[in-house]
């Protein structure tokens, strides 16, 4: 799917859940659209309740366990994060706005909502060693940083109510790694001038 059939199929799911009035918040590649350039995606990632999921049969579910689901919309591939999962639930509530998506106004993840989801996935990536996810994780949420500024220790006290001591300290160790990154790159930046 070219990026112009992503985002013709993206702005026709968004119609049938606006007409359905089906409760979703906008989260993942498309959503970082909206804070930084740059990002290619070939998905759409939802968070939604399942039992919202069930009335837009259109999404043909491909597979679902307890916090997932993945499904297909017309060949455009859907990730859902489920509210079964606290966390993502609390996103879904606390961390949410609305973007301008063609001719719609859509519910979309805030840059701490987006923070949120990729740091909650991390300690998870690591021990599953899918690299090539933690990289893109890891510079999206760089990027985030970089270009928004916003303050960590509420996210972390955030995430301390839905992760375990021990992922909790490694995302603080990967949020050190990624902050010293970025005072480098300052430095080097300011030097530049």
């Amino acid at each position: 799917m070219n990026s112009d059939q992503l985002l013709q199929s993206v702005d026709r799911l968004f119609t049938v859940l606006e007409t359905r009035q089906i409760d979703y918040l906008l989260v993942g590649g498309i959503a970082l659209l909206h804070y930084i350039e740059g990002r290619n995606t070939e998905d759409i990632d939802l968070i939604m309740a399942l039992t919202a999921l069930k009335k837009v049969p259109e999404i043909r579910v491909t597979s679902q366990d307890h916090n997932f689901a993945r499904g297909d919309f017309a060949g455009l591939q859907i990730d859902l994060f489920l509210i079964r999962n606290p966390l993502f639930a609390a996103v879904r509530q606390s961390y949410a706005t609305t973007q301008p998506f063609g001719e719609q106004m859509i519910a979309c993840a805030t840059v701490e909502g987006l923070l949120l989801l990729k740091l909650y996935a991390l300690p998870s990536l690591y021990r599953q060693g899918n690299f090539a996810r933690i990289g893109l994780y890891e510079n999206d949420i760089a990027t985030l940083l970089q270009a928004y500024h916003p303050p960590l220790e509420p996210l972390l006290v955030e995430l301390a109510n839905h992760v375990n001591s021990t992922d909790l300290t490694a995302i603080r160790e990967v949020l050190a790694d990624i902050q010293q990154r970025l005072a480098r790159f300052g430095a080097r930046s300011q030097s530049g001038k």
